[in-house]
């Protein structure tokens, strides 16, 4: 398919979206969804500045060459190992593969920005830079954005995430840690197997592991400030195969969220303590695999005060709480400058389900984020100049 532009009404833009949808491709590898982006681009008269080190994702300009300012727009591409169950006419033509988290609509919606935003060009006083930023659902895509060079020059990112839960129309734009840090673990724990019968003869890594698991717990409970929010979930088990055998080992992971960098280490230090304390009271071996996931979100106060007060004039502005769920542009607010929204998208069900149908009116809220955050950022950076 060659996407074409000129898409001034929702329902083309719609058409696009059910396009990606149905075709959705896994972490690294969005190699057509790439293609069709950057056609789409260069077709609009966007400069592609995309680096080598990127396998997949779009990274495109517009605006002044002399211009002394970059504003980045960012929205992800991939899908997720999910198959689709929405009986949808444009549902998942990938066997395993759905566009669950509604990337599909965010990647949609820059899109109609770019387009509003060639279209205005002349008003242009900042360089604007688009970043289709690929694999954000295995939290490697933005620092390969960064490692690359594609953040380099940009003086502030603004990005969103659709919201099921939020209806169409409305958009919140929040202060301070908006996303938790993602910490993800697993534990094998070892010890020695033998005949279910003679539990006296055998190390059993069951016991050892329930309780465990149970224990980890108090991590929450006890270890970390109660007034600020932070959760652990151990969501996957494994152990033995049949029923009157006691295993060799077990195995468990799950995965940790945090709101600061205190808890964050604290956590992962009583994790240590008590996966070897239980090891050891129960004579079993443990080994740990720590993998550190993005840092806490933080949306800058004084950009983020000033991008709120002015959507306010265009969308529903609302307070909706922060969220433990991961979001790898936290590694862009670690850079430089950044404001992250959620806007309405008018779900069905909840981000992640295999039956998660979005409102694609909710396409015009985010499009008007985008552009009406470049204009005011431009407007901004004036008035900063003006004073000095």
């Amino acid at each position: 398919m060659k996407l074409t532009t000129a898409t001034e009404t929702i329902t083309d833009l719609s058409a696009i979206r059910h396009y990606f949808h149905q075709h959705p491709e896994l972490s690294s590898q969005e190699y057509q969804t790439t293609a069709l982006i950057k056609a789409y681009l260069a077709d609009l008269g966007y400069t592609i500045i995309t680096p080598k080190a990127l396998q997949t994702g779009v990274i495109a300009e517009i605006g002044p060459e002399n211009a002394q300012h970059t504003v980045a727009l960012r929205a992800d591409i991939d899908a997720l190992p999910i198959q689709e169950q929405t009986n949808l006419d444009f549902a998942s033509e990938n066997a395993g593969t759905m566009h669950a988290c509604g990337h599909d609509f965010h990647l949609t919606s820059l899109l109609g920005a770019a387009e509003k935003i060639k279209e205005n060009a002349d008003k242009l006083t900042v360089k604007v830079r688009l970043i289709f930023q690929p694999a954000e659902e295995t939290h490697v895509g933005a620092e390969q954005v960064i490692a690359s060079g594609g953040l380099e020059g940009v003086d502030v990112i603004v990005g969103y995430h659709n919201h099921p839960n939020l209806p169409v129309g409305q958009i919140s734009v929040g202060n301070g840690g908006r996303n938790a840090a993602v910490d993800q673990f697993s534990v094998k724990l070892t010890g020695v197997g033998g005949h279910a019968a003679k539990p006296h003869e055998n190390i059993d890594p069951i016991l050892a592991l329930a309780s465990t698991v149970t224990a980890l717990q108090s991590i929450v409970s006890r270890s970390l400030n109660p007034y600020r929010q932070s959760v652990l979930s151990v969501t996957h088990i494994e152990g033995g195969q049949t029923w009157n055998v006691i295993p060799d080992s077990t195995w468990f992971e799950g995965t940790i969220r945090t709101f600061g960098d205190h808890d964050r280490a604290r956590a992962k230090e009583q994790f240590y303590q008590i996966i070897n304390g239980q090891a050891a009271a129960y004579g079993i071996s443990a080994e740990i695999e720590w993998i550190p996931g993005p840092p806490v979100l933080e949306n800058d106060p004084i950009l983020t005060d000033i991008l709120a007060e002015n959507i306010q004039y265009h969308a529903d502005l609302v307070n909706f709480p922060p969220s433990a769920g991961g979001e790898d542009f936290a590694f862009y607010t670690s850079k430089v400058p950044s404001v992250f929204a959620e806007i309405g998208s008018g779900g069905n069900s909840g981000l992640h389900h295999s039956d998660l149908i979005l409102d694609d009116a909710g396409l015009e809220t985010a499009i008007t984020w985008y552009y009406q955050s470049v204009l005011r950022l431009q407007d901004y950076f004036a008035e900063k100049g003006e004073e000095a």
